[in-house]
């Protein structure tokens, strides 16, 4: 699993936030690129301004469906958890799921589809065994609220957290790869060892194991 730094940003293209920027950097151009949980369709917008990608989203919230129609993004509504059946498999070239894996119902059933719909999948999600959630909850024994994890208990809209080492553990029980792995902290990629205490952010880029051929 490398560990990769992605290329600056451009002088002349608008700043997006640090972990779409590293999951830009990994489409290729000309991609089908399906955005599950979208938002705002920042991502969307920035794959078809400078890679040209055939850009598709899904997203729960109304209000993040007419900011992506606004700005012409083609993005419908629906729910990670009971509508990627409905697309074939290898429809995409990547299906991008950023920062919203937590938010899911079944995150297993979730990646299982993301893996089915696209090529690739790429995945970001907060970090649960960073140093500051592991002092909150060992010094004041309360729920910790960092910049990744920034609501309290009872209206936060995260309910399967992880770590880094638990995603994983996942992968490797279900035969996923992980091509490429990126740890994020402060706006920056981290290199070295005990990236799952340090990283806010982690950043993964999955695909299927290859099929076994028998004899």
């Amino acid at each position: 699993m490398p560990l990769d730094r992605p290329p600056a940003v451009p002088a002349q293209v608008q700043p997006i936030r640090v972990d779409l920027q590293v999951i830009a950097d990994m489409i290729q151009p000309r991609s089908r690129v399906l955005d599950i949980g979208c938002g705002d369709g920042a991502l969307l917008d920035y794959l078809g301004h400078f890679k040209q990608v055939d850009g598709r989203g899904i997203e729960l919230s109304q209000a993040g469906v007419n900011a992506c129609v606004s700005h012409g993004l083609s993005v419908i509504q629906g729910d990670a958890d009971t509508d990627l059946k409905d697309y074939p498999s290898d429809a995409f070239d990547y299906a991008v799921l950023s920062q919203t894996l937590q938010a899911t119902r079944d995150p297993r059933r979730v990646l299982q589809e993301l893996v089915r719909i696209g090529r690739r999948a790429i995945v970001s999600f907060p970090n649960f065994g960073h140093w500051r959630v592991r002092l909150a909850l060992a010094g004041r024994g309360r729920m910790p609220k960092t910049r990744t994890l920034p609501h309290r208990w009872h209206d936060t809209p995260n309910i399967h957290l992880c770590t880094m080492a638990d995603f994983e553990e996942l992968a490797a029980e279900t035969g996923w790869h992980i091509e490429r792995r990126w740890a994020l902290a402060s706006g920056m990629v981290l290199g070295g060892p005990g990236l799952n205490w340090r990283a806010e952010t982690g950043v993964y880029l999955l695909a299927r194991a290859p099929a076994r051929i028998l004899a």
